[in-house]
């Protein structure tokens, strides 16, 4: 074998000599003269020049002073060695203050609290509902049907639906009325909720929410998914295989959605 002739041949020519006569690395047969090593690595001995217990106190000491209470240790370096002093070298200041736990960030940066996300929790049917309008493509470009759903969280069942032909709070407020009064809702019964949409922030809508008793709920600002219900449904309505790519006319978006709502 090519290690028992580095073997024989190191005490007569030596090991850099054997190995490159015959093709081993170094390295290899050192591993393999040494054996296998059994055990946590051995630890490592404290260089010569390092600096004892009370040194590192000493230099700890001097970076507490009231002179060097603000300044870098570069800069307690600089001054040392301009009064004559010598205690530590930069680099050996920063790992005594590291080892103490005093090495951070300098700036005063902003740290954010820690909250929990806000969630509404529903135990029951008529307890909290979601509502939100998606947009229906018309018959030509740029023509669009606008629909309307209110979605009860516990059960997923949609109590009130309206396809329109615009956008409107006045059509928000008529299809939460006639729901609300359908579903038999008292007064402090129900929370409904909804994002920031024109609609859903108006004051009529407002109002009649607080005339029902009924409590209102927005999503966070720039906040994409705290509305998730509502958008999983229309994602639900819109990769039916039967969804149109365009609905012809009014009367074939509404009956469109109440096939699917009755499905």
């Amino acid at each position: 074998m090519i290690a028992a002739g580095v073997t024989e041949l190191t005490p007569v020519v030596g090991t850099r000599v054997a190995c490159t006569t015959l093709g081993m690395p170094r390295a290899s047969w050192y591993r393999r003269s040494r054996g296998p090593r059994h055990g946590p690595p051995k630890p490592r001995p404290a260089p010569p020049r390092a600096l004892s217990d009370p040194e590192r106190t000493a230099v700890l000491a001097e970076l507490h002073a009231d002179r060097f209470a603000d300044a870098a240790p570069a800069a307690v370096y600089a001054t040392l060695l301009d009064e004559g002093t010598y205690l530590a070298s930069e680099r050996t200041m920063y790992r005594i203050l590291a080892a103490s736990a005093e090495v951070r960030e300098r700036r005063d940066q902003l740290r954010h609290p820690i909250y929990a996300k806000p969630e509404l929790l529903a135990t029951g049917p008529r307890e909290l509902m979601s509502w939100d309008i998606t947009k229906l493509r018309g018959p030509v470009r740029g023509t669009h049907y606008h629909l309307y759903v209110i979605l009860d969280v516990f059960s997923r069942y949609v109590p009130g639906w309206m396809v329109a032909g615009h956008e409107s709070a006045v059509l928000a407020e008529r299809l939460i009325a006639e729901t609300a009064d359908k579903e038999g809702i008292i007064p402090g019964q129900l929370t409904i909720h909804a994002d920031r949409g024109t609609s859903m922030r108006s004051k009529d809508v407002a109002l009649l929410l607080a005339d029902l008793g009924i409590e209102r709920s927005h999503s966070r600002p720039h906040v994409s998914n705290d509305n998730p219900y509502s958008e999983s449904q229309f994602r639900t309505l819109k990769y039916r295989p039967t969804f149109p790519d365009r609905f012809g006319s009014l009367e074939d978006a509404r009956a469109f959605c109440a096939d699917f709502f009755t499905w």
